[in-house]
């Protein structure tokens, strides 16, 4: 089916515009309609243009009337620009059909329109990272993008590892929320961090050792923001080298560390993160997360 799909740039400039050309023709080639924000090869510094030419991308990208607006791709930039957003105009936009997907520093905005509006938006793929590689596009992450495209998608599944198994099926109804930890660490504190009780949080990173992933984990924690949810479901975490004197400190030291913090189950291999497998997911919907065995599941759907 075809949808008009309208491409921006909110955060770091676009280094190589063949990955972005290569990406549109992918798309295309899917049947859709693919519409180019005029800035969305803008470089400022070591942004897509100023702060107020990626504003203003934002905003032409909710008066498109495109059913989804996708960045183009993450890195830095989408918090100096949260006090300038016009809230009500993205939420009529969304209200209205389009659909806002990215992640990455993407997760900036999402949760600053969940905690001003209540609004949902989709954490997913990229042009660039996801459509616009050399080879052929990952066949779970395009799937999962037409789904959402479409509005067919209803949830996803994934296996835990074997040694994460619950004792006994786990059934939890909550607010799905969360996105790339740097940034959420970021927003803690702030009238743009969603105020979420009996949630379910996801989190992923790139490039960040784990003493920094804990490091940005007990942030939330001592803030009070990992208490408050039903669980904490963890993406990858990918792209940072060990060194000798971390001496058996790992990621899976943050993850047993994490568990004997909070008192809701927290579960890993969600797949989602800055990897070609990635699932698209509703940041701010009520989801269902069941695990039974290894099978773990997060539906939206109306079946759920």
């Amino acid at each position: 089916m075809k949808k008009h799909i309208y491409i921006f740039s909110p955060s770091s400039a676009v280094r190589d515009k063949a990955v972005i050309r290569r990406g549109v023709a992918r798309l295309q080639a899917l049947g859709h309609e693919v519409e180019l924000d005029e800035a969305v090869f803008a470089t400022h510094m070591r942004f897509a243009g100023d702060d107020e030419t990626r504003l203003a991308a934002i905003h032409r990208a909710a008066a498109s009337g495109a059913d989804v607006a996708l960045i183009t791709r993450g890195g830095y930039g989408l918090t100096r620009l949260l006090p300038g957003i016009r809230y009500k105009a993205v939420t009529k936009a969304i209200h209205k059909g389009t659909r806002f997907v990215g992640l990455s520093d993407f997760t900036a905005f999402q949760n600053a329109v969940l905690a001003e509006t209540g609004a949902v938006t989709w954490s997913g793929p990229a042009l660039g990272e996801d459509f616009g590689v050399e080879g052929e596009p990952d066949d779970i992450m395009q799937a999962c993008f037409e789904d959402l495209v479409s509005g067919q998608g209803e949830g996803t599944g994934w296996q835990l590892p074997k040694a994460e198994v619950p004792p006994k099926p786990v059934e939890l109804k909550g607010q799905l929320w969360g996105g790339n930890l740097a940034i959420l660490a970021t927003l803690t504190g702030t009238r743009w961090m969603p105020d979420i009780k009996g949630g379910i949080l996801f989190l992923e990173d790139v490039h960040e050792h784990p003493y920094r992933v804990e490091r940005m984990l007990t942030q939330l924690l001592y803030a009070g923001v990992l208490a408050r949810q039903k669980a904490v479901v963890l993406g990858h975490f990918t792209n940072y080298k060990p060194v000798p004197h971390d001496k058996g400190y790992r990621l899976q030291t943050v993850v047993d560390w994490l568990r004997r913090q909070i008192k809701a189950p927290v579960f890993t291999g969600l797949p989602f993160g800055h990897v070609p497998t990635k699932v698209a997911l509703p940041v701010g919907a009520k989801v269902h997360l069941a695990v039974e065995g290894r099978d773990a599941f997060v539906l939206w759907g109306h079946r759920h």
